[in-house]
Protein backbone atom coordinates (compact mmCIF):
# COMPACT_ATOMS: atom_id res chain seq x y z
CA UNK A 1 0.00 0.00 0.00
CA UNK A 2 1.65 3.36 -0.59
CA UNK A 3 2.61 5.62 2.33
CA UNK A 4 2.32 2.34 4.13
CA UNK A 5 4.91 2.93 7.10
CA UNK A 6 5.93 -0.60 6.69
CA UNK A 7 7.20 -0.99 3.35
CA UNK A 8 8.29 3.06 3.34
CA UNK A 9 11.27 2.15 5.75
CA UNK A 10 10.10 4.12 8.13
CA UNK A 11 8.28 1.52 10.29
CA UNK A 12 10.49 0.09 13.09
CA UNK A 13 9.46 -3.74 13.26
CA UNK A 14 11.68 -4.03 16.50
CA UNK A 15 9.31 -1.19 18.06
CA UNK A 16 6.48 -2.71 17.58
CA UNK A 17 7.99 -6.50 18.73
CA UNK A 18 8.96 -4.53 22.03
CA UNK A 19 5.99 -3.03 22.78
CA UNK A 20 3.74 -6.47 21.62
CA UNK A 21 5.69 -7.81 24.50
CA UNK A 22 4.45 -5.21 27.08
CA UNK A 23 1.16 -5.84 26.00
CA UNK A 24 1.04 -9.48 26.33
CA UNK A 25 1.15 -9.04 30.24
CA UNK A 26 -2.20 -8.51 31.58
CA UNK A 27 -3.96 -8.67 34.96
CA UNK A 28 -5.01 -12.13 33.45
CA UNK A 29 -1.47 -12.74 32.97
CA UNK A 30 0.92 -10.85 34.85
CA UNK A 31 3.90 -13.02 35.22
CA UNK A 32 4.30 -15.13 31.41
CA UNK A 33 7.65 -17.60 30.47
CA UNK A 34 10.09 -16.41 27.35
CA UNK A 35 7.92 -19.64 25.44
CA UNK A 36 4.75 -18.09 26.39
CA UNK A 37 5.63 -14.60 25.52
CA UNK A 38 6.78 -15.58 22.25
CA UNK A 39 3.33 -17.75 21.76
CA UNK A 40 1.09 -14.71 22.36
CA UNK A 41 3.19 -12.38 20.53
CA UNK A 42 3.87 -14.62 17.62
CA UNK A 43 7.69 -14.49 17.42
CA UNK A 44 10.60 -16.82 17.65
CA UNK A 45 11.91 -17.18 21.40
CA UNK A 46 15.43 -16.39 20.72
CA UNK A 47 13.69 -12.73 19.60
CA UNK A 48 11.34 -12.73 22.85
CA UNK A 49 14.47 -13.31 24.80
CA UNK A 50 15.90 -10.47 23.11
CA UNK A 51 13.50 -8.16 23.93
CA UNK A 52 12.62 -8.96 27.93
CA UNK A 53 16.66 -8.88 28.66
CA UNK A 54 16.46 -5.53 26.53
CA UNK A 55 13.10 -4.31 28.62
CA UNK A 56 14.56 -6.04 31.93
CA UNK A 57 18.20 -4.01 31.33
CA UNK A 58 15.96 -0.87 30.77
CA UNK A 59 14.30 -1.54 34.16
CA UNK A 60 10.72 -2.06 32.54
CA UNK A 61 10.82 -5.94 33.11
CA UNK A 62 11.80 -8.13 35.57
CA UNK A 63 12.42 -11.88 36.42
CA UNK A 64 12.31 -14.42 38.80
CA UNK A 65 14.93 -16.68 36.80
CA UNK A 66 11.82 -18.57 34.77
CA UNK A 67 9.02 -15.81 34.76
CA UNK A 68 8.84 -12.29 33.87
CA UNK A 69 6.75 -9.88 35.41
CA UNK A 70 6.17 -5.66 34.26
CA UNK A 71 7.52 -3.14 36.76
CA UNK A 72 6.06 -0.13 37.83
CA UNK A 73 8.50 1.90 35.89
CA UNK A 74 6.08 1.30 32.59
CA UNK A 75 3.41 3.29 34.01
CA UNK A 76 5.77 6.12 33.01
CA UNK A 77 5.05 5.49 29.44
CA UNK A 78 1.20 6.27 30.18
CA UNK A 79 2.16 9.18 32.45
CA UNK A 80 3.55 10.65 28.48
CA UNK A 81 -0.52 10.12 27.29
CA UNK A 82 -2.14 11.27 30.30
CA UNK A 83 -0.58 14.47 30.96
CA UNK A 84 -1.40 15.21 27.58
CA UNK A 85 -4.90 14.83 27.87
CA UNK A 86 -5.86 18.65 28.59
CA UNK A 87 -7.67 17.17 32.33
CA UNK A 88 -7.58 20.40 33.31
CA UNK A 89 -9.92 22.14 30.36
CA UNK A 90 -12.44 18.72 30.98
CA UNK A 91 -12.16 18.31 34.50
CA UNK A 92 -11.90 22.31 35.31
CA UNK A 93 -15.77 23.21 35.21
CA UNK A 94 -16.44 19.78 37.76
CA UNK A 95 -13.34 20.28 40.23
CA UNK A 96 -14.63 24.20 40.43
CA UNK A 97 -17.78 22.89 41.43
CA UNK A 98 -16.15 20.63 44.27
CA UNK A 99 -14.61 23.24 45.77
CA UNK A 100 -16.86 25.75 45.62
CA UNK A 101 -19.33 22.76 47.43
CA UNK A 102 -16.48 21.74 50.07
CA UNK A 103 -14.50 25.39 50.43
CA UNK A 104 -11.49 23.64 49.97
CA UNK A 105 -8.77 22.71 47.51
CA UNK A 106 -8.68 19.78 45.22
CA UNK A 107 -6.15 18.53 42.79
CA UNK A 108 -6.06 15.58 40.31
CA UNK A 109 -2.75 13.35 40.11
CA UNK A 110 -1.51 10.33 37.77
CA UNK A 111 1.08 7.65 39.03
CA UNK A 112 4.60 8.28 38.02
CA UNK A 113 6.50 5.59 40.59
CA UNK A 114 7.88 6.37 43.23
CA UNK A 115 5.84 9.68 43.11
CA UNK A 116 2.62 10.91 42.24
CA UNK A 117 2.52 13.73 39.50
CA UNK A 118 -0.22 16.83 39.77
CA UNK A 119 -2.23 17.44 36.61
CA UNK A 120 -4.96 19.59 37.70
CA UNK A 121 -5.72 21.29 40.71
CA UNK A 122 -8.00 23.83 42.21
CA UNK A 123 -6.88 25.73 45.88
CA UNK A 124 -8.56 28.08 47.42
CA UNK A 125 -5.75 28.49 50.06
CA UNK A 126 -2.03 27.90 50.70
CA UNK A 127 -2.83 25.22 53.22
CA UNK A 128 1.15 23.25 52.74
CA UNK A 129 4.74 24.87 53.11
CA UNK A 130 5.11 23.02 49.31
CA UNK A 131 3.55 25.21 47.00
CA UNK A 132 1.40 22.85 44.37
CA UNK A 133 0.79 23.01 41.12
CA UNK A 134 0.35 21.30 37.81
CA UNK A 135 3.47 19.22 37.01
CA UNK A 136 4.92 18.88 41.10
CA UNK A 137 5.61 15.58 42.32
CA UNK A 138 4.83 13.93 46.29
CA UNK A 139 5.82 10.76 47.31
CA UNK A 140 3.20 8.37 46.17
CA UNK A 141 2.97 6.44 49.60
CA UNK A 142 2.26 9.29 51.57
CA UNK A 143 -0.12 10.52 49.72
CA UNK A 144 -4.09 10.15 49.39
CA UNK A 145 -4.00 10.47 46.25
CA UNK A 146 -0.80 8.45 45.73
CA UNK A 147 -2.65 5.39 48.03
CA UNK A 148 -5.40 5.53 45.62
CA UNK A 149 -3.31 4.95 42.71
CA UNK A 150 -1.29 2.47 44.63
CA UNK A 151 -4.42 0.63 45.02
CA UNK A 152 -5.52 0.19 41.52
CA UNK A 153 -2.12 -1.61 40.74
CA UNK A 154 -1.82 -5.07 39.64
CA UNK A 155 -0.83 -7.41 42.66
CA UNK A 156 2.53 -7.72 40.93
CA UNK A 157 3.55 -4.40 40.46
CA UNK A 158 2.21 -3.22 44.16
CA UNK A 159 4.50 -5.87 45.64
CA UNK A 160 7.36 -4.42 43.55
CA UNK A 161 7.10 -1.10 44.78
CA UNK A 162 6.78 -1.91 48.19
CA UNK A 163 10.18 -4.20 48.15
CA UNK A 164 11.73 -1.25 46.79
CA UNK A 165 10.50 1.70 48.70
CA UNK A 166 12.61 3.46 50.97
CA UNK A 167 9.54 5.43 52.99
CA UNK A 168 10.60 8.50 55.23
CA UNK A 169 8.67 9.47 57.96
CA UNK A 170 7.79 12.82 57.22
CA UNK A 171 5.72 13.74 60.04
CA UNK A 172 5.71 11.69 63.52
CA UNK A 173 1.98 10.42 62.40
CA UNK A 174 3.17 8.72 58.78
CA UNK A 175 2.86 5.47 57.98
CA UNK A 176 6.51 4.40 56.73
CA UNK A 177 6.34 0.53 57.48
CA UNK A 178 5.73 -1.59 53.78
CA UNK A 179 3.55 -3.78 55.87
CA UNK A 180 1.48 -1.16 57.71
CA UNK A 181 1.33 0.04 53.75
CA UNK A 182 0.21 -3.00 52.65
CA UNK A 183 -2.35 -2.71 54.75
CA UNK A 184 -4.16 0.96 54.35
CA UNK A 185 -3.42 0.61 50.49
CA UNK A 186 -5.54 -2.56 50.84
CA UNK A 187 -7.85 -0.59 52.83
CA UNK A 188 -8.32 1.83 49.83
CA UNK A 189 -8.51 -0.94 47.59
CA UNK A 190 -11.83 -2.26 49.19
CA UNK A 191 -13.68 0.97 50.63
CA UNK A 192 -12.69 3.03 46.85
CA UNK A 193 -10.78 6.18 48.51
CA UNK A 194 -8.35 6.86 50.64
CA UNK A 195 -7.90 9.28 53.63
CA UNK A 196 -3.99 10.62 54.33
CA UNK A 197 -4.37 12.36 57.98
CA UNK A 198 -1.10 14.82 58.73
CA UNK A 199 1.03 12.13 57.66
CA UNK A 200 2.57 14.36 54.57
CA UNK A 201 3.01 17.54 56.55
CA UNK A 202 1.44 18.18 59.78
CA UNK A 203 -1.86 20.37 59.77
CA UNK A 204 -2.98 19.28 56.41
CA UNK A 205 -5.70 16.36 55.52
CA UNK A 206 -6.96 14.87 52.67
CA UNK A 207 -9.10 12.41 51.01
CA UNK A 208 -8.96 10.99 47.77
CA UNK A 209 -10.91 8.93 45.08
CA UNK A 210 -10.04 7.00 41.73
CA UNK A 211 -10.73 8.51 38.31
CA UNK A 212 -11.85 5.39 36.31
CA UNK A 213 -11.38 4.67 32.38
CA UNK A 214 -13.89 2.55 30.08
CA UNK A 215 -12.51 -0.53 31.74
CA UNK A 216 -12.87 0.44 35.61
CA UNK A 217 -9.09 0.78 35.69
CA UNK A 218 -7.50 3.29 37.95
CA UNK A 219 -5.96 6.15 35.73
CA UNK A 220 -5.90 9.12 37.94
CA UNK A 221 -7.15 10.58 41.67
CA UNK A 222 -8.94 13.25 42.62
CA UNK A 223 -8.40 14.58 46.10
CA UNK A 224 -9.95 17.43 48.38
CA UNK A 225 -7.29 18.99 51.21
CA UNK A 226 -7.94 20.47 54.12
CA UNK A 227 -6.32 21.82 57.02
CA UNK A 228 -7.06 20.60 60.81
CA UNK A 229 -8.90 23.84 62.15
CA UNK A 230 -11.36 23.12 59.26
CA UNK A 231 -11.96 19.15 59.05
CA UNK A 232 -12.14 16.55 60.98
CA UNK A 233 -11.42 12.14 59.79
CA UNK A 234 -15.20 12.34 60.45
CA UNK A 235 -16.39 15.72 58.56
CA UNK A 236 -14.29 14.44 55.24
CA UNK A 237 -15.76 11.07 55.40
CA UNK A 238 -18.88 12.45 55.90
CA UNK A 239 -19.68 15.50 54.02
CA UNK A 240 -16.81 15.71 51.71
CA UNK A 241 -16.59 12.29 50.30
CA UNK A 242 -20.09 11.96 48.73
CA UNK A 243 -19.11 15.39 46.49
CA UNK A 244 -16.07 14.18 45.88
CA UNK A 245 -17.30 10.54 44.28
CA UNK A 246 -19.78 12.59 42.16
CA UNK A 247 -17.02 14.99 40.86
CA UNK A 248 -14.65 11.42 39.99
CA UNK A 249 -17.83 10.18 38.35
CA UNK A 250 -18.43 12.95 36.16
CA UNK A 251 -14.82 13.73 35.34
CA UNK A 252 -14.63 10.03 34.35
CA UNK A 253 -17.85 10.13 32.04
CA UNK A 254 -16.98 13.07 30.72
CA UNK A 255 -13.41 11.95 29.77
CA UNK A 256 -14.26 8.85 28.55
CA UNK A 257 -16.92 10.55 26.11
CA UNK A 258 -14.52 12.84 24.26
CA UNK A 259 -12.40 9.18 24.03
CA UNK A 260 -10.00 10.59 26.64
CA UNK A 261 -9.55 7.45 28.58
Amino acid sequence: MPGDASTTGTFLQGLERGLAVIRAFSAESPSLTLSEVARDVGISPATARRILLTLEELGYVRSDGRRFLLTPRVLALGWAYLSSLDLGDIAGPFMEELSAKTQESCSIATLDLPDIVYVARVPTSRIMTVALGVGVRLPAYATSMGRVLLAGLPEPELAAYLSSLKAEELTDRTVATTDELRKVIGRARTDGYAMVDQELELGLRSIAVPILDSRGRTAAALNVSAHVARSTVASLRTDVLPPLLECADHISTALRRRGRL
